[in-house]
């Protein structure tokens, strides 16, 4: 597999709007319908001890073109914890985090 890619959409209070700017280039980039299981943009509220909280959005190594579009950088594959599903199969999750449990 190749490399995961991240991308801080700032302030969570403003991050709403990136959110869909993101799926709405997903959409344009691979379509709406039948995504593959290795294909998702995820995204997680961060704090890192800070009183604000930011907004990072996690592309699986399938969604490089979307990744490289918006100047997202590469990183290691990122932690379940408190990820949620932007786009893509909710098949997703077995495929590109296989230690979950069943």
């Amino acid at each position: 597999m190749g490399n995961w890619f991240k991308k801080n959409l700032g302030d969570a209070m403003f991050a709403g709007e990136h959110l869909d700017h993101l799926e709405a280039r997903y959409v344009s980039v691979y379509g709406k319908t039948n995504p593959p299981e290795n294909l998702a943009v995820f995204y997680r509220h961060e704090s890192e001890g800070r009183l604000h909280c930011e907004v990072w959005a996690y592309f699986s190594p399938a969604a490089v073109e979307l990744a490289g579009a918006v100047a997202a950088e590469p990183c290691t594959p990122p932690s379940q914890d408190s990820l949620s599903l932007l786009i893509g199969s909710e098949d997703c999750w077995t495929v590109l985090f296989p230690e979950l449990p069943d």
